[in-house]
């Protein structure tokens, strides 16, 4: 955890710098300033996962479990429209 509020802090702190630079040398009206506007807007959100250490930034492990789920239904579904 305390390698997540070093370094990380300092990423995090480094990349919402760095966007909020981009957007004032991009048009406003670009796809691109919007992707910016968006990910600024969220960077609060992603704060606690420097404060807890369970946290992840993605959520992979969540998406790899519902996965089995997803092919069964798939398969029923597939079996069915056999029939």
């Amino acid at each position: 955890m305390e390698l997540r509020q070093t370094r990380a802090a300092a990423d995090f702190d480094d990349l919402e710098a760095w966007l909020a630079m981009q957007l004032t040398r991009i048009s406003g009206k670009s796809p691109l300033a919007a992707a910016i506007r968006y990910a600024l807007t969220r960077m609060e959100r992603l704060r606690p996962y420097l404060a807890n250490g369970i946290l992840e930034l993605d959520n992979n492990a969540a998406e790899r479990g519902m996965r089995a789920i997803a092919l069964g239904w798939k398969n029923s579904y597939d079996r069915l429209s056999m029939i």
